[in-house]
């Protein structure tokens, strides 16, 4: 496996993609970088560099929709015939199938409301939305969890990993040093994927999230290969860092609640985040809502019209948020 390392400025930064069978005739890409020019050349030259030319590409697997991992597909597809495969969850955005966006947004739209957010940063966001670059959509064939695919080094399987987005898949393969995970952004190195925000479709996006959190940390992974930059060489320990950030990010919230009483997710991300701008204005209060909904399907707090309100100020968190043994 080569690993080609893309420059991105539209979202965090520093993505991968990842080349299997480079010296074969039929090689495997996992995801493909943002549709810009510059990252286009990025990757063509990455590919070069492991002797592989475009349409020389027999398969793209895509670890989920966001545009900076899915973005080149349809391009790469066009040059090269190359299968381009999703969990099936995405694949209806990826391919930008008829209802499938027009459907997120609309939901997306009622969020927004229910978060509180005012006018202007509201518009701030859709002006920034409107204008992300999307790509040319590819014909994707879509996947379910545990489907397997075969490539020149190996077989890959499809771990379904929700929470940063509904169809949001890694790839287990066999490694030298044990089983290894391409996580995609289940499982990030320096800072913790976006729960609520980033996919609005995920019902209970941050339960969902610990469950893939759990998972990953229990299934013994040697190390994984995430979708933004380096290598994780301890997997388990990563996961279980990411549930005490959730569970620390949580008792923040309880915290504004019992300074402020009943608020919105929108008020409650302004004390936790400050001023946002561009997508964060998305992230932000998408992540506090995830948070209070976690909360709430627990019975520490109730969401009214006038926002959420605290019932419980003392709960047990050993409820909250999965044990996760060493």
């Amino acid at each position: 496996m080569e690993r080609i390392k893309l420059e991105n400025t539209v979202f965090e930064g520093l993505n991968n993609a990842y080349v299997f069978g480079a010296e074969s005739d039929a090689p495997t890409l996992v995801d493909t970088g943002v549709a810009t020019p510059e990252t286009r050349e990025q990757l063509e030259t990455g590919l070069a560099d492991c002797g592989v030319a475009i349409a020389d590409i027999d398969q793209i697997l895509l670890t989920h929709w966001h545009g900076d991992h899915a973005g080149l597909a349809g391009e790469l597809q066009g040059e090269s015939g190359a299968t381009v495969r999703a969990h099936a969850a995405d694949a209806p955005l990826i391919a930008r199938e008829d209802g499938a966006w027009e459907s997120m947004n609309e939901h997306q739209r009622e969020l927004l409301d229910q978060w509180g957010m005012p006018a202007e940063p509201r518009a701030e966001l859709l002006d920034f939305l409107d204008g992300q670059i999307q790509g040319t959509p590819p014909t994707v064939e879509p996947f379910e969890n545990g489907e397997r695919f075969e490539t020149p080094e190996g077989t890959l399987e499809a771990l379904h990993l929700p929470g940063h987005a509904a169809g949001l898949t890694g790839y287990a393969l066999d490694g030298a040093d044990g089983r290894e995970l391409l996580s995609g952004d289940a499982l990030l190195p320096h800072y913790t994927p976006n729960v609520g925000g980033a996919d609005v479709r995920v019902e209970r996006p941050l339960a969902n999230y610990l469950d893939t959190l759990e998972h990953i940390a229990g299934a013994g992974f040697a190390r994984a290969w995430p979708g933004h930059r380096d290598p994780i060489d301890d997997p388990a320990g990563r996961a279980r860092d990411i549930i005490a950030h959730h569970r620390e990010r949580t008792a923040n919230v309880l915290d504004v609640l019992r300074e402020h009483g009943s608020a919105t997710a929108w008020a409650v991300s302004a004390q936790l985040f400050g001023d946002l701008s561009a997508i964060h204005i998305l992230h932000g209060p998408g992540e506090a809502y995830a948070h209070l909904e976690h909360l709430s399907a627990h019975g520490v707090v109730k969401r009214t019209e006038e926002g959420y309100r605290l019932l419980d100020s003392d709960p047990d968190f050993d409820e909250l948020f999965p044990a996760v043994a060493e």
